[in-house]
């Protein structure tokens, strides 16, 4: 990908299906992929296990909105156990940082005693959410931050959230793999609709944001 590659030529991609990554955290080199099988996880149909409800509803971490971008994409991209290298090189973390002044990317982090200890971010188009990525140093902490994402998406109105890919522990929340034809009918549909990330409050609890999911179900 050229370096002329700008923040609106990201947008544009999103827009019609296709996300970026690199090879390693090192290498400046960007490529597109548009997978011929999508995952996503459908928002009506989003599965809480039982001991991970149990551990949003008590609340063991302050869950924060947008409040440290760069922290979770770097938290992100740290190399870690059974992963040395991420696919977030340095000019794809630049990028998301402009959609996040924008107002098209966040972050949802999950803290412990002042101490960033989880979390995911996204980009927002319409009402669709592209999950990115997410991370966690202390236990479930990135799983009750996607279920806060999901109360929120849900809140807001949206219609689509796309996991890029289909994963095992992606599975037990009820995510599914579709083609690409299918995915792009959806994305079409999303795109004609304004989801509202805000549309919950951002002190909602954990007992909020599964009430919200519930409602839905």
């Amino acid at each position: 990908m050229e370096d002329a590659f700008s923040v609106d030529d990201l947008i544009a991609c999103y827009a019609r299906g296709v996300f970026p990554m690199a090879d390693a955290r090192e290498d400046e080199s960007v490529f597109l992929i548009d997978p011929e099988r999508r995952g996503v996880l459908p928002l009506g149909d989003f599965h809480i296990p039982k001991r991970l409800a149990r551990t949003v509803r008590n609340g063991p971490y302050e869950v924060r909105i947008d409040t440290a971008f760069d922290a979770v994409i770097e938290g992100c991209a740290a190399s870690r156990p059974g992963r040395v290298e991420t696919w977030i090189n340095h000019p794809i973390q630049k990028l998301y940082g402009q959609l996040y002044a924008r107002g098209l990317a966040h972050s949802v982090e999950a803290w412990l005693d002042g101490q960033l200890v989880g979390g995911l971010y996204g980009v927002s188009l319409g009402g669709a959410f592209f999950g990115e990525s997410m991370f966690s140093t202390a236990r479930d902490a990135s799983k009750v931050a996607l279920v806060h994402l999901v109360a929120r998406l849900t809140a807001g109105g949206y219609q689509l959230l796309d996991t890029q890919f289909l994963t095992e522990h992606l599975t037990q929340f009820g995510a599914t793999e579709i083609s690409r034809a299918d995915y792009r009918r959806r994305l079409a549909k999303a795109l004609a609709v304004q989801g509202d990330f805000y549309g919950l409050a951002g002190g909602a609890t954990g007992a909020d944001c599964l009430q919200a999911i519930s409602q839905t179900s």
